[in-house]
């Protein structure tokens, strides 16, 4: 089986312009995902629309693994992601992960608190964000 990881997903959600948001979101996450960042739990279409807000916002960045464990469906990370807002400015956030993966590979159910790290106050909800 192939699954997926946060570098992929992350990459063709965020930082490939130029691919289909929908199209991104099949390869990574299945039609049942859920995600609940800071305790705030969203369906995949809430999901999705927070990653097309953000694409109007993110002009670049990366993604930076530290530590990743896959067990069985059990997934989880620490992962920190820089993005370059279109305004110019730079965010930094580090990101505690745990997932489960579906049958096929893909994301089911992501559960994250982020940390920001560098970036002005009103970036703090970029997890979030619509």
């Amino acid at each position: 089986m192939n699954r997926t990881d946060i570098t992929a997903a992350l990459t063709d959600l965020l930082l490939t312009p130029g691919l289909d948001l929908d199209e991104a979101a099949d390869r990574h996450f299945a039609p049942d995902y859920r995600q609940r960042t800071d305790g705030r739990w969203d369906d995949r279409t809430e999901f999705l629309a927070h990653m097309a807000h953000l694409r109007t916002v993110v002009a670049g960045g990366s993604v930076e693994v530290h530590d990743e464990l896959v067990n069985g469906d059990r997934y989880a990370d620490r992962h920190t992601v820089q993005v370059t807002k279109t305004d110019g400015s730079t965010v930094r956030m580090e990101v505690y992960l745990f997932a489960e993966f579906a049958p096929d590979g893909r994301f089911r159910r992501i559960e994250e608190t982020t940390l920001l790290l560098e970036g002005a106050e009103g970036d703090r909800n970029l997890g979030s964000a619509r």
